[in-house]
């Protein structure tokens, strides 16, 4: 059957897989509880009839704000079906965001999963004259809840039911579906408007990338308010294949053992986390069994996807041997099978790509925007149709070029109808001939493959000129800064001055394990971060890194910071992209300095987000 609305998937999936026990599921109590697709089916068509029986008409913001699981998806296609508009909103935001989406949204609801959801979200709802009324996933004391609407729709569903059946009949693909608002790196977030067809059409088409099939289980974890993972969600759903919800970040190793996932999204940070870790592991080890670990992750990063068919006898003997001694272990540790990993947000280091595609673990690393719906490209490495170091070939059905400064312009049916309550900014970004100023600057490169791949070089924003003229486009740098395992994130700086620097954030795991074997001694970070072995040892780092770029490029001067950069402290944005006026802030003084310049006046950090490890609720659970 075709799918250009959102609510589609349901049909397609109780027509075509009406057997599937375990369409979507998630742990509680150590139990992993599955939903079958008629379950699915069932409980989003009565919540839509819950939902109408409350009042509520086609058009209509309701508000969203949950952790993964099950009933997520639930209210997502209930929302759909009643012909409402889905605000699902990120769990972790501050008190001042909330509030200027529920105002801004004029979301007559607010669904929260659990009791800590409802703490953060108070005072935003206290400070409002008319605020959304507010329903929860679990039993507390005083709270509306969500089981409440499951029980009217259930009552009502002989009055309601023809409702949603016309609904469903007369809601085109062009009609809006959904509001996300973009956590951004600046200011306050904007909502974007996302129709079926701009959804529908982005999954379809990166669905057939994917080598997935309905036998296949998958592992989500990111968070399903990003349009990122809600659109593979909707991508593995049409395969039919099974989502399992990790219980938190914590659990992501243990969870994908226990189910045999054989894929999962992530965005780099996790992959170069889960790097360092096995990486790590060998360090503990002797002897023969030390050498053979150490080697294999030099034969990983010589792997290369096109090239494998054609290479030596010798490399292939070795593949075979470091595969039966090490990662066929690494695999085992996820569950055992050769893994499909989608990633997209930033860029992800080479060495990491191809180390685990030499494990079985293939990366697909993608590019795109919630504007987009949000995939633009995507690499196919299961297919042969991969470059390293580019985000893949263009995706079929979108349209894509560069302004003469290098901007990427898209155009197609992926591209939004625009932002809430923001003709001006929406003419701004989309012209007149539709295209879609998307503010990053590529190029497309080629591939032995025949095939063109798009290379993202830089933010248009980010972009910034020395004293003497001359562009830096600072991803470029700190991309290769981060290929360092001494070097956990990094900010280059010097816009209108004389020569690049950086500010680095180390790796402290590696740092820690060279100063063991140099027999350093030092009383806490701080302290090693100012001796001088330590600032000897970065600075070879950032030679060697500085031989790759021209002069003007090349980073003159260098400090490091014991501070963790993360979305926790509100130095990344929730897709771990560096919050650059933020950290600008923050790190005023020590740049001054680096530059010869008076400190400023210390001020606070504008917002910081805070991470919430957030279980999972069903309809009848407790508080």
């Amino acid at each position: 059957m075709e799918i250009t609305r959102i609510f589609d998937l349901l049909d397609h999936l109780v027509t075509s897989y009406p057997d599937k026990p375990d369409i979507l599921a998630c742990k509680e109590k150590g139990e992993w509880i599955k939903y079958s697709t008629h379950d699915y089916y069932k409980y989003s068509h009565y919540l839509a009839y819950g939902l109408i029986e409350m009042g509520l008409k086609p058009g209509d913001k309701v508000i969203t704000i949950s952790g993964n699981c099950p009933e997520w998806n639930f209210m997502d296609m209930a929302l759909a079906l009643a012909g409402l508009i889905h605000v699902p909103v990120y769990p972790t935001l501050s008190p001042d965001n909330y509030q200027h989406i529920f105002t801004h949204s004029e979301a007559k609801y607010v669904f929260v999963s659990n009791n800590i959801l409802l703490r953060r979200i108070r005072p935003a709802l206290d400070k409002m004259e008319n605020p959304p009324i507010v329903y929860t996933l679990a039993n507390i004391e005083g709270e509306h809840r969500t089981l409440e609407v499951l029980k009217a729709g259930i009552a009502s569903r002989e009055k309601n039911s023809p409702i949603v059946a016309h609904l469903k009949d007369t809601i085109q693909p062009d009609d809006w579906v959904t509001l996300i608002y973009t956590s951004g790196t600046t200011g306050q977030p904007k909502g974007v408007m996302l129709s079926h067809r701009n959804i529908c059409s982005n999954f379809i088409a990166h669905e057939k990338v994917n080598p997935m099939t309905s036998e296949s289980r998958v592992l989500s974890f990111l968070p399903l308010n990003h349009m990122y993972e809600r659109s593979m969600n909707y991508h593995f759903q049409l395969k039919g294949a099974s989502i399992y919800y990790a219980e938190n970040m914590g659990t992501i190793q243990q969870n994908m053992a226990e189910i045999h996932a054989h894929g999962f999204c992530a965005v780099p940070r996790v992959l170069e986390m889960v790097y360092d870790k096995l990486y790590a592991a060998g360090k503990d080890f002797t002897g023969l069994r030390k050498k053979i670990y150490t080697r294999a992750f030099k034969h990983g990063a010589r792997y290369d996807y096109t090239l494998f068919k054609k290479v030596s006898l010798g490399y292939q003997i070795s593949q075979f041997f470091f595969d039966r001694t090490v990662y066929r272990h690494w695999r085992e540790r996820f569950g055992g099978n050769r893994l499909i990993v989608i990633t997209g947000s930033s860029s992800i280091q080479p060495r990491i790509i191809r180390t685990f595609a030499a494990a079985g673990i293939y990366i697909y690393e993608g590019y795109g925007l919630s504007e987009t719906s949000p995939v633009i490209a995507v690499n196919n490495p299961v297919d042969g149709y991969v470059k390293i170091g580019t985000v893949g070939p263009i995706l079929k059905g979108v349209e894509v070029k560069f302004a003469d400064d290098g901007e990427i312009l898209t155009r197609g049916p992926h591209v939004m109808l625009g932002y809430y309550k923001d003709p001006e900014y929406t003419a701004q970004v989309i012209d007149s001939d539709g295209w879609f100023h998307t503010g990053d600057v590529g190029e497309m490169v080629g591939g032995l493959t025949g095939q063109r791949y798009l290379r993202i070089t830089d933010r248009k924003k980010d972009i910034f000129k020395l004293s003497a003229g001359k562009y830096i486009a600072p991803q470029l740098l700190e991309n290769k800064l981060r290929e360092s395992e001494y070097i956990d994130q990094a900010m280059v700086v010097g816009e209108n001055e004389k020569s690049v620097a950086v500010i680095i954030s180390p790796n402290f795991n590696t740092l820690h394990y060279w100063a063991l074997k140099h027999h350093m001694h030092y009383r806490d970070n701080g302290v090693l971060l100012s001796m001088p072995e330590t600032k000897e040892k970065y600075k070879q780092v950032i030679d060697n890194i500085n031989r790759d770029f021209a002069a003007h490029e090349q980073i003159k001067n260098f400090r490091l910071v014991v501070d963790e950069w993360s979305s926790a402290n509100g130095l990344l944005s929730p897709t771990l992209k560096l919050k650059r006026n933020i950290l600008m802030d923050k790190y005023k003084n020590l740049i001054a300095e680096i530059y010869g310049k008076e400190a400023a006046p210390v001020n606070p950090i504008i917002s910081a987000f805070r991470s919430v490890e957030l279980p999972n609720f069903g309809f009848g659970r407790k508080k």
